[in-house]
Parts: C-alpha cells; structure tokens; sequence
C-alpha cells in the first residue's frame, strides 16, 4: 500500500484527506466514531479538519484494516498497543541527575538570554 505524500498544512478538510488517503468520507466519518483516537476538530462553519496526525492514524487504520487483514476490535488493540510502545520511547528519566543539572543548565542560559532581549 503507498503512502500519500502529506502537504505541508496545519489542518485539512474531509474532502481532501478522503482523496490523501484513498478512502471514502463515510468511511472516516465511521472510523472516528470506532477509533475514538481520530478526533478532527470542527472549524467555525461546522466542517470537519483534521490535523497531519489524524491522516497518519487513518493511514495506519486503512493499513490494518485492508491489508493486514485485521478486524475492528483486533485494529484497536494494536493501536493501542503502537500508542503504548511510543510513549515507552518518549518516556525520559528525569529524575536522573543527570538531566536535572543539563536542565537547569538550559534554564539558566535562556534566562539569560532573555535578559539580554529585554
């Protein structure tokens, strides 16, 4: 399955991500009610956008779905498993001394350079 090529934009409409990533708008309307993790924001006229984030997620759903051959429930799970693996990678240890010092070091210096801005 090919990847789209996302454009660089803060938010999309329905239209264009149906047409990104190949799939029906009824179809993604369907998917945030069974995916609670695509959750496009409503714009001042009432229109669905979604953010370069969502579009990975339909891109990952329409992945397990249709080529790997998962059902609905078994696709949840494994997102939510994805979820969970990414933040263990995200999951710094600040407690450690070591980044305390290299953060207070970061903070002194940007207040310092704040100083010399203001």
């Amino acid at each position: 399955m090919q990847t789209a090529q996302i454009p660089e934009k803060l938010y999309f409409k329905i239209g264009e991500v149906a047409k990104l990533t190949r799939v029906k708008p009824y179809v993604l309307r369907y998917w945030e009610s069974e995916f609670r993790i695509i959750s496009p924001k409503k714009s001042l006229a009432k229109q669905r956008v979604y953010t370069k984030r969502d579009i990975h997620l339909i891109l990952e759903i329409k992945k397990l779905l249709y080529k790997e051959k998962f059902t609905l429930e078994g696709a949840k799970k494994r997102i939510k498993e994805i979820q969970a693996e990414s933040a263990k990678q995200l999951d710094l240890p600040f407690n450690d001394k070591k980044f305390q010092t290299a953060l207070k070091s970061i903070k002194k210096e940007l207040s310092a350079i704040r100083s010399l801005l203001d």
